[in-house]
């Protein structure tokens, strides 16, 4: 059990640190950049929203199969598979959430910002101060996103016994069993996990307001 639950918060930890790295960058350029292609952006990051992780893991698993177009890497069946599924997953919905959070900001602190001269490098890290917990709830939404998925995880970790099998893919094993009781303590721990991502994001959120 502890064995999987740490790979579970491995994981998914690992694909949203990436997938913030990704799109509060993103993020940023969509509320204070001035390039057309902000829309773009923007738009696949709604989109992304009603991506179905099953269509993502497919997608995934295709790719790295042995006769895939990267199935030299022989990545399938690996964490590492798990996490870019999991990324892909959690982009929109952290990019999303962060555009509302930098949009919440007070729309006339970059304009005195500028006024003031203050150089762009150093007016861009007080905005992002700024909006620093929003931002932080913002990548835990995506962490419970993440650790709550199933169906990608299936596809393109195999459920393998001590090597990809995280609480979600150990759960649907179990009530395939018929070990209702082993089911029910996955759940119980991922339940955990999640009253405690939800509970620092709604922590975060009161502070920020």
């Amino acid at each position: 059990m502890a064995e999987i639950a740490a790979l579970s918060l491995a994981v998914s930890t690992t694909a949203t640190i990436i997938a913030s790295a990704l799109a509060i960058p993103g993020a940023f350029w969509i509320v204070y950049g001035r390039a057309k292609a902000r829309a773009v952006l923007l738009a696949c990051f709604y989109v992304g929203l009603g991506l179905p992780p099953v269509a993502v893991g497919l997608l995934i698993a295709f790719a790295f199969w042995r006769s895939g177009p990267f199935g030299r890497l022989d990545l399938l069946y690996t964490p590492a598979a798990m996490v870019l599924a999991q990324v892909i997953v959690v982009v929109p919905i952290v990019g999303t959430l962060a555009v509302v959070a930098l949009r919440a900001v007070d729309a006339a602190l970059p304009l005195q910002l500028r006024a003031l001269g203050v150089p762009t490098a150093v007016r861009r890290r007080l905005l992002l101060r700024e909006a620093a917990p929003g931002l932080a709830a913002c990548a835990l939404a995506g962490l419970g996103r993440a650790i709550a998925e199933v169906g990608a995880a299936q596809m393109t970790g195999g459920n393998i016994e001590g090597q990809t099998r995280v609480l979600t893919t150990a759960t649907m094993l179990a009530v395939g069993r018929g070990e209702f009781t082993q089911a029910f303590g996955y759940v119980a721990v991922l339940l955990g996990i999640m009253a405690l991502v939800t509970g620092g994001t709604l922590v975060l959120q009161a502070r920020w307001r």
